[in-house]
């Protein structure tokens, strides 16, 4: 596939796009459309309040249909339920649940955990709450009629702390694997869905960095059986990213929300003098926000050159710790792997995912199947090799031996591992 666009950078399936194209990329909506979905989000809040009694990981609190999501051959639903902080404190997490319409087989549906991309922590960027949401709108939207025509469940976690109360925990292993592992067992309390135990992990950018923390984090879910993870443009090994990567405009857009949420797990981790004079006087607010409403203001510092790191986080003895705590240790995963990446990625740079493969290959029994994509943006990585991943997804639900392309050279060099 070959598409011609203008790109400055993406960050978690935002494009960032040359100045004069701004407004179109940003969706500038009228006054009346801001209005409207302020209001969409006020109508929503109870849904997503805390009860008073904290519920049980995967226990579901609320469940309604979104009636605005046109699904074919499915319903959409929003849903929240009980999980667990990083510290194992009860929290909550809100998310979609789509099921087909077609009748369950015996022993139930398979279930698809789908884990999105960054948006920002602001609740108009989280999922589940989008304001008139179509299958455009959502990573998995390109594939989703084909998942609902094989017959599974999605569970698609927001993430505990976005579009919920409480702390956000962005990159965060453990968080993001409790997140995705208690939203199949939410399907699975939803009677109507007829979820079974079986269930794979699929991710894109920072979801794939959840899909594989869920692999390796899969033990807290016994009564579970996950049978693959997949992932596309993962952002897995977190220490060359960040080197490569910290005095890039990229930074802008992931560096607000590690800045905001990793202090709250690491609270002696210094962020003064490791990022710049700009990045501490703004990366609450732009953590706090929505991506592509701030996508103004990012331009601007990329016009002006501003940096969001003053210097390479990864020579600070601090950061070096906490980015070795949540980068993905492959030698942890125990169930086959897919991950499909691109080429021509500027965010999830491919030499990383190189590394990844090199890794996942010097494992002692690799069962690791790589894809790579040529002329695609870091966006559509989901959307394009979402296919692939799902047909590779009914492999490890029909039980079939997996596919090991560990034999097959490597298109790029890999990143130098001690970065």
């Amino acid at each position: 596939m070959t598409r011609t666009v203008t790109v400055l950078a993406v960050i978690g399936g935002v494009v960032l796009v040359g100045v004069a194209a701004t407004a179109v990329v940003l969706g500038v909506r009228s006054t009346t459309e801001s209005r409207d979905d302020e209001s969409f989000q006020n109508s929503l809040a109870s849904f997503y309040e805390t009860p008073d009694d904290a519920p049980a990981p995967g226990e579901l609190v609320r469940v309604e249909p979104i009636s605005d999501l046109d699904v074919p051959g499915g319903t959409a639903y929003r849903m929240l339920y009980g999980t667990n902080a990083p510290d194992g404190a009860a929290a909550v997490s809100s998310g979609m649940l789509i099921v087909p319409d077609a009748p369950a087989p015996p022993g139930g549906r398979p279930v698809l955990a789908w884990a999105h991309g960054t948006l920002g922590f602001g609740d108009e960027c989280t999922p589940s709450r989008r304001y008139r949401p179509t299958l455009d709108d959502l990573d998995f939207g390109s594939w989703l009629p084909s998942v609902m025509d094989r017959g599974w469940v999605v569970a698609a976690t927001d993430y505990t702390g976005i579009g919920t109360a409480g702390d956000p925990y962005y990159l965060i292993a453990k968080s993001e694997a409790r997140d995705v592992i208690d939203s199949v067992r939410a399907a699975r309390n939803y009677p109507e869905a007829e979820a079974s135990s079986t269930y794979v992990t699929f991710g894109h950018s920072q979801g794939g960095h959840a899909s594989m923390s869920a692999a390796m984090y899969a033990d807290l879910a016994p009564e579970l059986r996950l049978v693959g993870a997949a992932a596309a443009a993962p952002a897995a090994l977190l220490g060359p990213l960040f080197t490569e990567q910290y005095d890039q405009f990229v930074a802008w857009g992931i560096g607000p929300s590690v800045a905001v949420s990793w202090p709250v797990v690491y609270p002696d981790l210094p962020l003064d003098g490791v990022l710049s004079s700009s990045a501490m006087s703004r990366y609450a607010d732009l953590g706090q926000g929505c991506i592509t409403q701030e996508l103004g203001k990012l331009l601007l510092e990329r016009a002006e050159g501003q940096q969001f790191f003053a210097s390479d986080p990864m020579t600070n003895p601090q950061w070096v710790a906490a980015v070795a705590d949540q980068t993905i240790d492959v030698n942890r995963i125990g169930v086959p792997t897919f991950v499909v990446q691109s080429l021509s990625d500027v965010i999830v740079l491919p030499n990383t995912t190189a590394l990844l493969s090199d890794e996942f290959c010097a494992a002692p029994s690799p069962t690791y199947d790589m894809s790579w994509l040529g002329q695609t943006t870091h966006q559509d990585t989901a959307k394009v090799g979402g296919l692939l991943a799902v047909d590779w997804i009914q492999d490890r639900f029909d039980g079939a031996s997996a596919p090991n392309s560990c034999a097959h050279p490597l298109p790029i060099a890999p990143a130098d591992p001690g970065q």
